[in-house]
């Protein structure tokens, strides 16, 4: 079916249509007007994260938490019809008026607080060590421009290292983790309380330990975040979850390790592969957040292992 038959179908077949600015993914998103309604067209490969979301969407919805409804779908097609959550993007207020991130991060915060008093949601893929360790492991497939290759000698130590790192946490209840939870997917919207929060991109969610998404939103690869914003919303998120501070700046540091070697990875690979060279310029910040995560000692051997590419490429 085509996107023309799809919104014949759904009777948008008159709505104007305006391309948006894509992500990282192959997705591709247009929003329609028409008459004074206006909705978002999701446009996804055939690789099952259409129907994930519609089925994640709706798990979140149930749950209190604003995920787009979605008013009609192809999902087997990669075609769906949402809620159009508008434009005003966390981020971008955020770079317009700094004063307001605090509050904004506050009730990003505060989403993911409320996530963690819920089951995490059934039929999800479980993220444990082995699946953190070997989508680090992305790492090692891509260089990024005028920086030698990683020496594959050290992968399958990193790869020990991070999975021992992982052990103690795999024990730990997980949570829905929404995987890609930063300012750029969240938007602001009218509603009070957290349904002031529009949740995107989060097909490829998972079960996985509660410090992941915190340390996706806080560690973003996309903007800074102010150091004190970081600071007070982790300071947030353990004190209204009753986790012991120790163990889980631990785990916040080993998965924020993991997201960076994997986001690195990614990063060299949409330059090399797929000619998306602007996202080479947020590496340096990737990389800083990655030698201030090694810093903790529950990673001691984890940076052991990684000294030789972090001297090489100084």
């Amino acid at each position: 079916m085509t996107p023309t038959e799809f919104l014949t179908i759904a009777g948008w077949q008159n709505a104007a249509l305006t391309p948006m600015t894509g992500d990282a993914s192959a997705r591709h998103y247009a929003r329609l007007t028409d008459h004074g309604r206006s909705a978002i067209l999701m446009q996804a490969p055939d690789d099952g994260s259409t129907p994930a979301f519609q089925k994640i969407a709706r798990y979140l919805r149930l749950n209190g938490l604003a995920a787009p409804t979605i008013y009609a779908g192809q999902p087997d097609q990669g075609l769906l019809l949402i809620q159009d959550f508008g434009d005003q993007r966390f981020a971008d207020i955020a770079d317009a008026d700094p004063t307001a991130a605090p509050r904004l991060y506050q009730l990003a915060t505060d989403v993911l607080i409320h996530l963690s008093r819920l089951p995490a949601m059934a039929g999800l893929p479980v993220y444990d060590g082995k699946t953190m360790a070997d989508q680090a492991m992305l790492f090692f497939d891509w260089a990024l421009p005028d920086q030698p290759m990683p020496d594959l000698a050290l992968k399958e130590p990193l790869r020990k290292a991070l999975i021992t790192a992982a052990r103690p946490f795999d024990r730990q209840q997980r949570v829905t983790m929404l995987r890609d939870y930063h300012a750029e997917n969240l938007m602001l919207r009218s509603e009070t309380g957290l349904a002031a929060a529009g949740l995107l991109d989060f097909q490829d969610a998972m079960q996985a330990h509660p410090a992941y998404d915190l340390v996706s939103l806080l560690q973003d690869a996309r903007r800074d975040v102010d150091p004190q914003i970081e600071q007070d919303m982790t300071f947030r998120y353990m004190a209204e979850t009753d986790h012991d501070s120790t163990d889980f700046y631990a785990a916040y540091a080993l998965y924020g390790t993991a997201r960076a070697l994997r986001i690195l990875g990614i990063f060299a690979r949409l330059n090399a592969r797929d000619g998306k060279a602007r996202y080479l310029a947020f590496a340096p910040r990737v990389r800083a957040n990655l030698e201030r995560n090694l810093q903790h000692p529950h990673l001691s051997e984890t940076a052991r292992v990684l000294t030789p590419w972090l001297e090489a490429t100084a």
